[in-house]
């Protein structure tokens, strides 16, 4: 399958975001421990206690993480203090701006293991997934629930060594229309058709049978980075998409 295959580049100085763009950001989440007490301070004193709250260490620093880099990237674009971004929270958990008008910034994140996606846009809804690829993990039951009578045969198509990269590939892309459209997992995997072939671009063939809904909607998979599977949706076309990399970078 087609993935977007364009660098992961450093971003300038003068960091802007057209109107007319996306951007997406990659960062792995075992970032230096003087990088980890800067993301900590930009956290709100109810974000800390979350982070207090976690068992593990490892998930405490990756929130830590992923929440202070969202809030240092968000200022960038917005032109203020980090600490000063407000959040609020829709019907499935989702953030996003407080007190933004209908221009407002809008973006999504995702995180799996030790990577994590943040994409901006003005432009509309958006969405981002990216997922480990299992290889160890039983597939074939999820497939049989949750995917078309069109995905399984392409499922099927595939060699046994493939076929891992296919479901995690759909999985994203299916989740990233979700996520962007705010209706969550409870609207249902099963209800979301991707039309993916290995020498096309993934794109929304149905949304809950509705051809003419999924045509507006944008689909791209990204290559997040080795071992992983990644998707972008959004309800517009013609859209450029940048992908800036933060911190430390991986092969």
């Amino acid at each position: 399958m087609q993935k977007l295959t364009c660098e992961w580049h450093t971003p300038p100085e003068d960091l802007s975001l057209d109107r007319d763009e996306i951007h997406v950001w990659r960062c792995f989440l075992d970032q230096p421990a003087q990088q980890l007490e800067a993301l900590a301070g930009t956290l709100t004193d109810d974000e800390a206690k979350k982070a207090g709250r976690f068992h593990f260490q490892s998930d405490r620093l990756r929130f830590i993480t992923a929440r202070g880099v969202l809030r240092i990237i968000l200022g960038r674009y917005l032109g203020a203090d980090p600490a000063a971004v407000r959040f609020i929270y829709g019907r499935n958990g989702k953030p996003s701006l407080a007190g933004e008008t209908e221009s407002r910034l809008c973006f999504n994140v995702s995180h799996s293991r030790d990577l994590v996606l943040f994409a901006f846009t003005y432009a509309g809804k958006i969405g981002v997934d990216v997922e480990f690829i299992d290889r160890h993990r039983k597939i074939t039951h999820i497939v049989e629930r949750f995917y078309s009578p069109e995905e399984i045969s392409v499922f099927n198509s595939l060699p046994t060594d493939k076929q891992a990269d296919a479901f995690f590939t759909f999985w994203t892309c299916k989740e990233a229309y979700l996520k962007a459209d705010g209706s969550g997992l409870s609207f249902g995997l099963d209800k979301v058709e991707i039309s993916l072939t290995p020498d096309k671009q993934a794109a929304l063939a149905a949304i809950d049978g509705d051809t003419q809904r999924a045509a507006s909607w944008s689909l791209q998979t990204l290559d997040a980075s080795a071992g992983y599977a990644a998707a972008l949706a959004i309800n517009r076309h013609g859209l450029a998409l940048k992908k800036w990399q933060w911190g430390i970078s991986r092969p």
